[in-house]
């Protein structure tokens, strides 16, 4: 046979394998295609069940705070009862007592007391006092009674005829603010226990829907407030909503011939329906406040926002098995070009590149892209590997004003290790999200990281959590090269050796812990810098790190940045040029501790007793008011505080039991402090996130709702154990009015 008909007798046995493998490949497409169908299909329930329980518990917060701004108000009006009853034989005094309301609640349109007709027969029939807001800031006082008659209003009604505290529904104020309002009203009652009048606040509703729509995770998301009889309690502005789209949602609740479905929880109404103007889907969720008022809390989202993540996935998916075909198109068409030996070899070689150059873009993003800049810390890393894929990890990140952070070796080079990184490095991540003591972390770490270990493969690790009001650093060592600190001079951290993890999982590890003063660095690296070898095969060692850092410190250089830089230089011109055969890694963390001056530093004691609760808001108040602080911002820190404190009456002591809550209040130029003290067991509020929706409010634990209530009215919330004493922190920064 010839050289010609041997090469066309291969030309078309490719050719056949070829049209096999696009065969092949179009079947594989299609069921790849099949596949992300059904995902998609089970992922966008599961964002639906997901959507239902998140909208759930926004729609619980919101009712929430809802509710505690009607209480903040029925709170209000009940401590001024006390002086206006004093004044019901002097009339005319009363005037400046209801002035008072108005101008010290921004949220109060007016005020008012209504007495019984007849009552002072020199005022008329009909008298009642009213402070009311005017064109703006401007207050009015005058008697209301002339031109309308206020006897036959539902506040009248309630408070004077049936002797109850009761909120009105929204109506449209034309004698005096001019706004859409509900009003709050109480029996007023003279000494022999009669009632003479009704005393009540106006609220504009609109505060109240606008607080509604502060936040919001979607820009078209709105919330509306809805009566028991569906009547809208007020519009939302124009950024947040339009008229059109409410009253179609206000339209579609009323309209009983609209299907409508129960959410996951069983807790709301879901009504679906198409937008007319652009055609795109929305869900409205609806339910009904506990109490009085009865009112109706309603949620809107649109399709197109809340699934847009699970479209573009898709999308990108699609465009990326097109390019993968694509790919695969082309290594045919080379593959029939060439000889068979020839081109399973560069197909191998290219398979196998590829591999490795995806594991090392995997590798990479999992550990930190940025580092973290702050006044009081800066921290960031660095890794070189000696491989395609390596097997050191690092990794940081900032919970609750702590600093989680660690840094590891694996056993063993190349795939193998860069698998067991991985794995170690999302321990780090999810395990650190509900503990914050190195010693339980590492407890953990090994106990996960030694099951079914048929390989053997270990790992030292070194985790640290710093505390970054105090600097107190707890950390716990697994077999891992001890940190350098760097202040005046450099020095090594004291560490416990302890065992790698992975070998034995009912090893114990403890916590050990110090205090890093302020302008502090802590350095940690892996053993590919101290065994980096020159051309003579000579380490570059320990000694050499601490000359190298010395010089740094010398030369004021102490930042993460300058610091690791200039010990990998240093360890580059040591090889000179050699080959290293470990991957490189440091991790650097630059305390600051910010000592801000400060203007406010007040201090309360309190007994383990709820009944002290008004107390501490007057102190509260009192902190706040020395602020000169907006009143919603005083309102949401004494609501805040006070959940935090009870939650320490009630879990911090046993039953029986008596102690001290201290209560320090401290107040630079940008932010306050509130510190809760006690001497009781140890319990960390921030870990109880489970909170069970089927209770009523009331009923919740405040480790359940009441911390996230806490969370989100504060910026951030710190607890720490020591010296025999929890310490929780809150923090909030402010503006002064």
């Amino acid at each position: 046979m010839t050289v010609k008909a041997l090469f066309e007798k291969l030309k078309v046995r490719y050719s056949k394998r070829t049209l096999s493998a696009l065969g092949i490949i179009l079947l594989a497409g299609l069921l790849i295609e099949i596949v992300a169908l059904v995902q998609y299909n089970y992922a966008h329930s599961l964002l639906e069940e997901e959507l239902d329980n998140r909208t759930e518990s926004e729609m619980t917060l919101k009712a929430v705070r809802v509710r505690g701004i009607l209480r903040s108000h029925e709170s209000m009006t009940r401590n001024y009862l006390w002086p206006v009853r004093q004044q019901i034989h002097h009339p005319d005094k009363i005037y400046p007592i209801i002035e008072r309301i108005v101008s010290t609640n921004p949220d109060v349109m007016s005020s008012f007391v209504a007495f019984v007709p007849d009552r002072y027969p020199e005022k008329g029939r009909l008298f009642e006092p009213s402070a009311y807001r005017s064109g703006g800031d401007s207050i009015v006082v005058r008697q209301l009674a002339d031109p309308y008659n206020y006897t036959t209003r539902e506040f009248y009604h309630e408070a004077v005829e049936n002797g109850n505290a009761s909120w009105s529904d929204p109506y449209f104020d034309e004698f005096a603010s001019g706004e859409q309002v509900v009003t709050y009203s109480v029996p007023l009652t003279d000494e022999n226990g009669n009632v003479v009048a009704a005393f009540g606040i106006d609220m504009a509703t609109q505060s109240i829907v606008d607080t509604l729509n502060m936040k919001h995770e979607e820009e078209s998301t709105f919330f509306l407030l809805l009566t028991e009889d569906g009547c809208l309690v007020a519009q939302p502005d124009s950024t947040h909503a339009k008229w059109k789209d409410v009253d179609t949602v206000v339209s579609l609740i009323n309209d009983s011939t609209v299907e409508r479905k129960r959410s996951a929880s069983r807790h709301s109404k879901v009504i679906t329906f198409v937008d007319g103007e652009d055609g795109s889907k929305a869900y409205i969720y609806y339910a009904f406040m506990r109490g009085r008022p009865h009112w109706q809390v309603v949620k809107v989202c649109y399709d197109d926002e809340v699934y847009s993540k699970l479209t573009r996935m898709r999308r990108n998916f699609i465009l990326m098995m097109l390019a993968g075909f694509s790919l695969l198109g082309f290594i045919l068409y080379r593959y029939n070009r060439n000889l068979r030996n020839l081109y399973e070899s560069n197909l191998s070689k290219e398979h196998t590149a590829s591999e490795l150059h995806v594991a090392q873009n995997i590798q990479s993003k999992m550990l930190p892209t940025h580092g973290i800049h702050r006044r009081d810390v800066d921290v960031n890393g660095m890794q070189v590997t000696a491989f395609e894929v390596g097997g050191d990890l690092y990794d940081y990140l900032i919970r609750d004003e702590k600093l989680y952070f660690c840094i590891g070796d694996v056993s063993g080079k190349g795939v193998p290790s860069s698998l067991v990184m991985a794995v170690v490095h999302s321990y780090f991540r999810t395990f650190s999200q509900n503990m914050s003591n190195p010693g339980q972390l590492m407890c953990s770490f090994n106990e996960a990281a030694s099951q079914d270990n048929e390989t053997n493969m270990f790992v030292t690790l070194f985790i640290g959590v710093l505390d970054l009001p105090t600097g107190r650093l707890r950390y716990c060592n697994a077999g891992h090269d001890a940190p350098l600190i760097l202040d005046h001079g450099v020095k090594p951290l004291p560490v416990n050796a302890n065992l790698p993890i992975g070998l034995y999982s009912d090893f114990t590890y403890v916590q050990q812990e110090t205090v890093l003063p302020p302008d502090t660095t802590l350095l940690l690296y892996t053993d590919g810098l101290t065994e980096a070898a020159n051309r003579q095969r000579q380490l570059f060692g320990l000694q050499r790190i601490i000359d190298a850092a010395q010089a740094s410190v010398e030369q004021n250089r102490t930042e993460p940045d300058e610091l690791m830089r200039a010990l990998y230089d240093e360890s580059v011109r040591f090889a000179d040029g050699a080959q290293r055969s470990d991957d490189l890694t440091m991790l650097a963390i630059h305390y600051h501790r910010l000592d801000e001056t400060l203007v406010l530093s007040e201090s309360l004691t309190l007994a383990n007793d709820v009944k002290q609760v008004p107390e501490l808001n007057n102190f509260v108040k009192s902190v706040a008011d020395r602020l000169n602080l907006e009143p919603s911002l005083s309102s949401q820190l004494m609501l805040a505080v006070e959940e935090a404190a009870v939650n320490v009456m009630n879990y911090a002591y046993p039953i029986g039991t008596e102690g001290n809550v201290q209560i320090d209040a401290m107040a630079t130029e940008h932010d306050l402090k509130f510190i809760i003290t006690d001497q009781g067991k140890a319990f960390d509020p921030t870990l109880r996130t489970h909170v069970d929706t089927t209770l009523d409010v009331e009923d919740r634990p405040i480790g359940g709702l009441g911390i996230l209530l806490v969370q989100s009215m504060m910026d951030t919330i710190n607890y720490e154990r020591y010296d025999g004493k929890n310490v929780l922190t809150l923090k909030k920064e402010y503006k002064k009015r």
